[in-house]
């Protein structure tokens, strides 16, 4: 059985987070303090956001393409959850310096990131604090 989860609480659920940047990916285990700060960031980010309906569609060789450029961050759970019925083991996040919302790229074991997206609108705030966490890591 599939837990069905809230997305606004998806880092409690995460056991690693993957920040590719140009394609190198390093992984941040769950208890790790880039972990702790990078889901700090992340639910600051998200606090007072809101869910939106999303009008993107995932196409797995394009994201794939895509992640060779630019900073992403990819929450990995471990095992399959599902949010307003969509399920996902990993969500995966294009991170812009200044965007004011975002696709949340959802990836399963069958699909890769094939499918229907989730969105947030950050309701005035921006995805520059959470960019810079990302990319201040090292």
């Amino acid at each position: 059985m599939v837990m069905e989860i809230e997305l606004e609480k998806l880092t409690d659920y995460a056991q690693s987070v993957n920040v590719i940047c140009d394609g190198a990916a390093e992984t941040y285990a769950v208890g790790t303090q880039e972990f702790k700060a990078i889901c700090a960031e992340w639910n600051n980010m998200l606090d007072g956001a809101h869910e939106m309906p999303a009008f993107g569609v995932s196409l797995n060789d394009y994201t794939v393409k895509e992640m060779k450029s630019g900073v992403w961050v990819e929450f990995d759970f471990g095992s399959t959850l599902s949010a307003n019925g969509m399920p996902f083991d990993r969500l995966l996040v294009n991170a812009q310096p200044e965007g004011y919302g975002f696709n949340i790229i959802r990836h399963t074991a069958e699909s890769g990131y094939d499918g229907r997206c989730f969105y947030y609108d950050l309701a005035g705030k921006t995805t520059s604090a959470f960019y810079n966490c990302l990319t201040n890591l090292k």
